[in-house]
């Protein structure tokens, strides 16, 4: 096989790099050890040490085990970045048991496939959230949910105000009490002991996270993956982005932790490096400003509306960003304008990576500080191979030759929970199809062309077409509908709606958003409908989704 890259990778970054057979969680009993009065994560005013964290941890998975989880049971985190999804996080993972990272907007019946699904027993979740969790335990698995709030983790009085601020915002102030199979997180870190938990862990077959992914092909898929799968990606992100410093750098946090890439790129890399984390519950341009200006972060993973919205605040001049020395930017294609205007403002680096849920998530990137190649997503990190393959024969590509791409290394899923086909389908001879067309050219650097999928990338959310058109196929005056991305200059792509009423009845834009708000995370609902007499089909009736967005490209380019 082909590996021109290899031929320009810098001297500071090895081919190959040597990976610890140790599991997520040890990383956090070395830091505590090596940094223990060094801070882990600042939140909203409120700061933790490495020891804290570590302790907190140690008792989390301590309430766990006395709650009855056994090694392998899956514990769901449906919480925004703050200190009680780390210590859950790494708690469940001391305690043996598998992380179920789970979107804090899922409406109600998206919470219940993915708990009924990935069969957790355990849920960890906001209080605002609470009763929603409550309509669906009854027809999942879940036995203990533990609750806890914002509040729980400000300092003096933010804590004492913060409700009423809730309740003004949300119209609720939920309060669960401390008993049967409710409880408080509050009430866990007063009362359990942090005692050492030793479950053994086998990091290449254990699994660390069960992370949702999904196709326009079928339901969400619980993406397996291990700890070495984890620890992998981290450590190639470590050497690739070779100039920081252990034990100093400031890492904002504002990518979720429900995404993998957040995930890795800030939670995993932070405390493997003990670094400090600067959490941020949700992005908003102008607290991530003063944030930046206040905290001062060096390291700052985002995507690329997070980039474009900063840039797009009125007052980004008044604003000293000058701490930020490296970003990568992920979950959707980075436009160059956006790069350059960004490094102008920082004087630090941005450049764009590649990756996907099923591996961890990263396997491309360009080079921070030496050659980039724009509009390229860079050369394969290092133990990762890349190629480009003919859809047709399976065989390699040849220079510059369009087909898809597929990746092998460590970082890639032991498959998908519970689907051995699916699995199989993409899974050959250890290397992942991911569904992605693109090629290679003579130096090595990999190029995306298209998406051999129909999965919608929008603001950096993955979204899936199938998902909506089953809830809009629930209103009963629709009798077809199909959902694309179309092109969008802030958010990459949007969502819009194709539909055929029934005959003889009328229905709105309005209508129609106002019943999709009801069954679907704010993000997925479609921000275009158009009504149309008919869909384009195949000879056999199925509905040519893709010819759909050819036409929006078609006119898009004639606007241009």
């Amino acid at each position: 096989m082909s590996k021109p890259w290899l031929k320009h990778y810098p001297p500071e970054i090895p081919h190959t790099i040597s990976i610890d057979n140790k599991a997520v969680h040890h990383y956090l009993q070395e830091s505590a050890s090596k940094y223990p009065k060094k801070k882990a994560l600042y939140f909203l005013g409120k700061e933790m040490t490495f020891s804290e964290l570590y302790e907190q941890s140690l008792q989390f998975a301590n309430y766990l085990l006395q709650l009855g989880l056994k090694k392998g049971d899956r514990v769901s985190i449906m919480l925004p970045n703050c200190p009680q999804g780390v210590i859950g996080y790494y708690g469940t993972l001391m305690a043996g048991g598998i992380v179920v990272q789970t979107n804090p907007l899922y409406m109600e019946r998206e919470l219940e496939y993915q708990l009924k699904d990935s069969g957790a027993k355990f849920i960890l979740c906001l209080d605002l959230l609470y009763p929603k969790v409550r309509k669906v335990k009854s027809v999942t698995e879940l036995e203990h949910i533990i609750v806890t709030g914002i509040k729980d983790y400000l300092p003096f009085p933010k804590n004492l105000i913060y409700p009423f601020v809730q309740k003004k915002q949300h119209g609720i102030v939920v309060n669960v009490e401390h008993k049967g199979n409710n409880h408080q997180f509050s009430s866990i870190m007063k009362t359990t002991e942090a005692k050492p938990v030793n479950i053994e862990v086998s990091p290449s077959e254990d699994l660390a996270l069960l992370q949702y992914t999904g196709g326009t092909t079928g339901f969400p898929k619980g993406v397996m993956l291990t700890h070495e799968n984890l620890v992998s990606n981290a450590n190639m992100c470590v050497s690739w982005m070779y100039k920081l410093k252990s034990g100093e750098e400031k890492v904002l946090g504002i990518l979720p932790f429900f995404h993998v890439y957040g995930l890795t790129t800030v939670l995993n890399i932070s405390v493997m490096q003990g670094n400090e984390m600067i959490l941020l519950p949700k992005f908003d341009a102008e607290t991530t400003l003063k944030t930046i200006q206040k905290k001062k972060p060096t390291l700052f993973p985002g995507a690329p509306t997070i980039y474009i919205a900063l840039l797009n605040h009125p007052d980004i001049t008044k604003y000293d960003l000058s701490s930020i020395d490296s970003c990568i930017s992920g979950s959707a294609p980075l436009p160059v304008e956006v790069q350059e205007k960004f490094e102008k403002v920082t004087g630090g680096k941005l450049v764009e990576g590649y990756g996907l849920t099923e591996t961890s998530p990263v396997t491309h990137a360009n080079y921070l500080w030496e050659k980039r190649v724009l509009g390229s997503i860079g050369v394969p990190w290092p133990n990762t191979d890349a190629k480009i393959i003919s859809p047709e024969t399976g065989e390699e590509a040849s220079i510059k030759e369009i087909g898809e791409l597929v990746i092998k290394g460590p970082q890639v899923m032991k498959g998908y929970w519970n689907k051995p086909e699916e699995t199989e389908a993409v899974l050959k001879d250890g290397w992942l199809l991911t569904g992605d067309l693109g090629y290679m050219d003579e130096e090595g650097y990999f190029y995306i062309v298209d998406r051999k999928k129909d999965m919608i990338i929008a603001g950096g959310y993955n979204i899936y077409p199938r998902e909506i058109e089953e809830v809009l196929y629930e209103n009963e005056k629709i009798q077809e509908a199909v959902v694309a991305g179309i092109p969008d200059p802030y958010r990459g792509e949007t969502v819009k709606a194709y539909i055929v009423l029934k005959e003889g009845v009328t229905c709105t834009e309005e209508e129609l958003d106002e019943f999709a708000r009801k069954h679907l995370s704010a993000y997925k609902v479609p921000r275009v409908y158009e009504f149309r007499k008919e869909l384009p089909k195949t000879a056999v009736g199925k509905i040519l989704r893709r010819s759909l967005v050819e036409e929006e490209k078609e006119k898009l380019s004639k606007v241009n």
